[in-house]
């Protein structure tokens, strides 16, 4: 999604771009989308049910009392004239329905991963190159989690050349905040060399 509207402090056009934010169950969607946003985040969590427990694997992630049944939402202003949309996307497969409609008008994407289950991200990574819309993978993390580099997670996800990876702290609003401008930038730069390459 990306829209213009018109600032009302004066005449220069504002940009809106549509960014999601994927990855597995429990790696943090929720928490860095909460984290930057600077308006109250829109959740739809529920309370983890006994039903739920046959399909959601908990291990690793113990604590975690609440699931995303549809999206989180937040806004994120980058600079004066660029702001964001940011979509959360529930992490269970049950719910990967709501991805394709998620999906339509985004600018890209950021995979969270966590290395104690980092083939969790392997759906949400098949999905967007599939699609071949941009996207970053942000490790997230985690202090009772063994620390890798992104060449390794690169490598152990056998991504794209050129796909960046960073580290970040999904809590922490600049550390979010630098996940989001790296992934406009990797973006803009994937759209000009196709919009280069179509008319070329």
């Amino acid at each position: 999604m990306v829209s213009e509207h018109t600032d009302t402090v004066g005449d220069t056009s504002a940009l809106a771009l549509k960014i999601l934010v994927a990855g597995g169950f429990g790696v943090g969607k929720t928490t860095l989308v909460g984290a930057v946003s600077e308006i109250r985040p829109l959740r739809t969590e529920e309370l983890l049910s006994e039903a739920g427990q046959l399909v959601d694997d908990t291990d690793g992630v113990d604590q975690k009392v609440t699931t995303t049944v549809a999206m989180d939402f937040g806004r994120i202003t980058i600079r004066s004239g660029l702001s964001l949309y940011l979509f959360g996307t529930p992490g269970q497969d049950r719910f990967w329905f709501l991805w394709d409609e998620l999906a339509q008008g985004a600018l890209g994407a950021v995979v969270l991963a966590d290395t104690r289950r980092l083939e969790d991200c392997f759906p949400a990574v098949d999905y967007f190159e599939h699609r071949r819309i941009p996207f970053v993978v942000a490790v997230n993390c985690f202090t009772a989690a063994r620390s890798y580099g992104a060449h390794d997670v690169s490598r152990a996800l056998d991504l794209d050349r050129g796909t960046p990876v960073v580290l970040c702290d999904a809590r922490d609003r600049d550390s979010g905040k630098e996940v989001l401008i790296r992934l406009v930038e990797y973006a803009g730069r994937m759209h000009t060399a196709r919009l280069l390459d179509s008319v070329g």
